[in-house]
């Protein structure tokens, strides 16, 4: 295969469709701010382990979103693994993947969208299309064990953002600890910045209630907002 443009493999929304995954806008955030020519191709929930099948070895296990297709033909899968092998092949300008804040903002997020699993799980359910609605409630049914209704009520609400909270706070400490900001590392622009960015944006594509508790949690919404505001150059390109 030989293609000028880099696919982006991205899972659909509801009518206007538009970007709102998490881990798709780490990738997303990355192929806008290098520059790089790509296209999007939307992947339906069950179409995922079809369309990418003849693409990885035969025992691969999980099938999922995002993953691209370089010129050439080169597939890669997993948020992280697309930025360690776009900074590789197109180094400038650099998302500076050895910048300290990064792995602390990788835990956090982990911790801070993770306690919040009664909230989003019921939310992303309807933001999907028909035929990812059918796919999303099966499987994460299975996964935790109850319908996304008992989920909601038994794991959503305040109990959640309380057990979230930490997260957001220190968050917020990291983005204050530059005072030069907006960025974790102050006026200079990083793949740290994308991975809380695409939090802030998977948040808002909830509702924007859900994205202003988040901020509100973490004890001061006002960094998050000037980081949202000046990351607006990379997220504007959402739909294609």
């Amino acid at each position: 295969m030989s293609n000028q443009e880099i696919i982006l493999f991205d899972l659909p929304s509801r009518p206007p469709n538009k970007a709102w995954s998490l881990n798709p806008w780490k990738a997303r955030f990355v192929l806008n701010y290098k520059g790089l020519p790509y296209k999007t191709e939307w992947v339906e929930y069950p179409d995922i382990k079809p369309r990418f099948k003849d693409h990885l070895p035969a025992d691969h296990k999980e099938y999922t979103i995002p993953a691209i297709i370089l010129p050439g033909g080169e597939f890669v899968i997993d948020s992280w693994k697309i930025a360690d092998v776009l900074e590789e092949k197109y180094p400038e300008p650099s998302i500076h993947l050895d910048s300290p804040y990064l792995p602390k903002v990788k835990e956090l997020v982990a911790g801070a969208i993770g306690n919040i699993r009664g909230i989003f799980v019921p939310g992303v359910h309807k933001i999907l299309n028909e035929p990812s609605q059918v796919y999303f409630r099966r499987t994460r049914e299975e996964a935790v064990g109850m319908t996304l209704e008992k989920l909601s009520e038994e794991r959503g609400g305040e109990k959640a953002w309380k057990a979230a909270q930490p997260y957001f706070e220190n968050v917020t400490a990291l983005l204050k600890e530059n005072t030069e900001g907006p960025f974790f590392d102050g006026k200079t622009v990083g793949f740290a910045d994308f991975v809380w960015g695409g939090a802030l944006l998977f948040l808002r594509s909830i509702s924007e209630e859900v994205l202003q508790e988040g901020i509100k949690v973490g004890g001061d919404p006002e960094p998050h907002l000037k980081l949202l505001e000046a990351l607006k150059p990379w997220w504007e390109r959402d739909n294609y």
